[in-house]
């Protein structure tokens, strides 16, 4: 298979970017995306010009590294998958392929198709941790947990913080990643100990990073690898509110 694959080059977060065409030949059906990137970037060294610089890391759609806009849409066309699960079958022969990184001030470019994401990792360091003391390893009934709430804790916990949802939001917003961090938690018991303040400061830092409001058009959710629920932003409000009306209580 051959593809004309248009990318974005920019050189640091203060260069102007641009895009320029490359052209792979003899691309195997089976190849998966980022391999196809990898073919593409040894020919460019073989011909000792710069290779397009990509995040990449365990190549098995859990680390969320693999974070690129394709022909419009966060990590391709395919639904619930990363990048690096993604392969060249799913594009005609022949078609051409434009390929972004992330778009968001809170994502400032550092080269080519990679974008600084430590904002998210402030997100989280933010909400700090939980203090219930477990000794040692606890019996598995020893805090008995319904479990509704324990399938939609681990559901809000599978988020791998890709920024799929900031990248296919108008308004760059985080509600989707920053709610299933807060959901995750809030749901045990484990977690209601720290819950008003984790709330309060996850969405404090948010704010202060610049990701913006939620749009209320399930982009995030629609676009999200790991199909997290926009359900987790409204949890998150609920929690929010609580919070702070406790707080104005006090």
């Amino acid at each position: 298979m051959d593809f004309t694959l248009k990318i974005w080059k920019q050189a640091n977060s203060k260069a102007k970017g641009k895009f320029e065409t490359f052209k792979v030949k003899d691309i195997s059906a089976d190849c998966s995306f980022l391999e196809m990137l990898d073919i593409l970037n040894e020919d460019l060294i073989d011909k000792v010009q710069l290779p397009i610089n990509f995040d990449h890391d365990c190549r098995e759609g859990i680390c969320g590294m693999c974070s690129l806009y394709i022909n419009g849409r966060p990590h391709g066309p395919d639904q619930g998958i990363t990048v690096c699960q993604m392969h060249m079958r799913n594009f005609k022969n022949g078609s051409k392929i434009v390929i972004e990184p992330w778009r968001s001030k809170a994502f400032p470019v550092i080269k080519d198709l990679m974008v600084d994401r430590s904002a998210f990792d402030e997100i989280i360091q933010a909400g700090g941790y939980v203090s219930v003391t477990t000794g040692g390893v606890p019996d598995a009934n020893s805090i008995p947990i319904r479990k509704e709430l324990a399938d939609l804790s681990m559901d809000a916990a599978a988020c791998i913080g890709c920024g799929a949802c900031v990248a296919t939001c108008k308004n760059a917003s985080a509600m989707l990643f920053v709610s299933a961090k807060v959901s995750q938690f809030a749901l045990l018991p484990q977690g209601k100990v720290e819950a008003k303040r984790r709330v309060q400061a996850m969405v404090a830092k948010m704010d202060e990073l610049g990701f913006g409001n939620c749009t209320n058009t399930y982009a995030c959710e629609a676009e999200c690898p790991k199909n997290i629920s926009v359900s987790n932003i409204a949890r998150m409000n609920r929690e929010f509110l609580g919070a702070k009306l406790g707080a104005q209580k006090a």
